[in-house]
């Protein structure tokens, strides 16, 4: 079975809109660029079908990603966010020590928002980068995302 994906309700509006965007929209401008490509001539030569054949591929894909997402998305509401403990849909400000503090809006997908996820303003936490490497961030605020 897919791993859960949790989303707030924001983000799930958006996936359901791209998904619409990428059925109604796009994948008809595509199908447009084939049609016209098609009239150039010889399809073993044609450069502009090529591309609109790939272009195809990318939304088709894309269109895929976003059905699969959805069946396993789990929407939050604002009742399951605590005002001051890092969870999904929330922005922390952090600081690596001798670095400028920099805001996020948490996400379960990134190593340093999972790693975030659970802890309060104060807290030191651990971060291990996809490289491997250990990274210390202090966390300095936690705010609803916008």
């Amino acid at each position: 079975m897919a791993k859960e994906v949790v989303v707030t309700r924001e983000g799930y509006d958006k996936l359901v809109h791209d998904l619409d965007e990428l059925r109604t929209v796009k994948r008809k401008e595509v199908a447009d660029k084939i049609k016209v490509a098609r009239g150039y001539g010889d399809l073993s030569e044609n450069a502009e079908y090529d591309a609109a054949k790939e272009e195809q591929a990318v939304v088709e894909a894309r269109i895929a990603d976003l059905e699969a997402t959805l069946k396993v998305a789990r929407v939050i509401d604002d009742s399951e966010l605590s005002g001051d403990t890092v969870s999904i849909g929330m922005n922390v400000t952090i600081q690596e020590e001798g670095e400028e503090p920099e805001s996020y809006d948490i996400t379960d997908e990134s190593p340093v928002g999972a790693a975030l996820i659970g802890h309060k303003p104060g807290d030191a936490v651990d971060v291990t980068l996809p490289n491997g490497s250990i990274v210390t961030y202090k966390l300095l605020t936690v705010t609803r995302s916008k």
